[in-house]
């Protein structure tokens, strides 16, 4: 089947689906849900709910509401844990400033937890993985190394006390980069999670044909983050992306090994990777920095050379 009203669909693994109503307006829909990945549930309402919405401000959309999903196992773990994981979710649906109208539950042996989110969008302001453009500079919203956090915790080598900073980030929604994008403009954006800062931008130059540099030495990390790389601490899923997005990426001889595995790091409700004309590169930063984004880098660029490539230099 095809339908020329699907403006965004499956082919490049976007962010989310958009579908046209009318000339002006088209309707961005999405979904995410994953396991626990912190103890409190209030906590992990907060982060799966604002992890399902920011796709929605990935592709330059405006979220309008959200249904929850769940899987639970209510005869073992009560009533009382999945209300504050479902709080959660709407505490920080109300954030974005939409409503949990709905959703859906089944009886689980592992507690699961998203939503599927709604927006809104003009046709012509998409922010679509393959509207990136040779020149544009690449800017990320939220420092990178949640995954490796959140390992340290499982493997008793960090309390969740102490890695507030991964919490705040994976937390925090992306409302940041679509605020400073309807403001300012851009060509593409993507939100960075499972597949990495690599592979996200991987996705992106294969879309746009053009090539991506990226900068280790502009990256944003969470601190502590190389230190645990180092001590052999990262997620299957990291080592996963680094292996399978080899074949995509050239490393220059001075970037280490520690610091291939971070920007392969897979994340949890990361920040977004947005491709902006150079000219107006600056302006975006100055207001993601208004809107309250937890980081404001430019890390690299787009070029000509190797469409579907993606070069890490200093």
């Amino acid at each position: 089947m095809t339908d020329p009203n699907v403006l965004v669909g499956h082919e490049w693994a976007d962010d989310a689906c958009v579908y046209k109503l009318r000339p002006d307006l088209a309707v961005v829909q999405t979904l995410d849900f994953f396991t626990p990945i912190v103890d409190d549930p209030y906590l992990f309402g907060q982060i799966a709910a604002a992890n399902a919405v920011s796709d929605i401000y990935a592709m330059g959309a405006t979220p309008i509401f959200a249904l929850n999903i769940v899987g639970y196992p209510i005869a073992t773990l009560g009533h009382e844990i999945l209300a504050r994981i479902l709080q959660g979710g709407s505490d920080k649906c109300a954030q974005a400033g939409i409503f949990v109208v709905g959703g859906h539950s089944i009886d689980d042996a592992e507690p699961k937890y998203g939503m599927a989110v709604t927006g809104v969008v003009h046709p012509d302001k998409i922010m679509s993985n393959a509207g990136a453009k040779v020149g544009d500079k690449i800017v990320l919203t939220k420092p990178l190394g949640t995954g490796v956090q959140t390992t340290a915790v499982k493997r008793g080598l960090r309390t969740e006390a102490q890695i507030e900073q991964a919490i705040t980030t994976m937390a925090a929604l992306n409302k940041p980069g679509g605020d400073a994008i309807a403001e300012v403009g851009a060509s593409a954006a993507t939100d960075i999670t499972g597949f990495g800062l690599i592979g996200h931008l991987r996705g992106m130059a294969a879309a746009s044909n053009a090539g991506a540099v990226l900068h280790v030495d502009a990256l944003p990390t969470i601190a502590g983050t190389l230190d645990l790389i180092a001590q052999g601490c990262y997620p299957g899923g990291t080592r996963k992306n680094s292996l399978h997005y080899a074949q995509w990426t050239d490393f220059d001889s001075a970037i280490t090994e520690h610091e291939k595995l971070l920007v392969n790091d897979a994340q949890t409700s990361g920040g977004m990777a947005i491709s902006v004309p150079a000219e107006n590169a600056n302006a975006l930063v100055a207001s993601l920095q208004r809107h309250g984004a937890l980081a404001a880098s430019v890390i690299g660029e787009f070029r000509a050379e190797q469409p579907g490539r993606v070069r890490v230099a200093r």
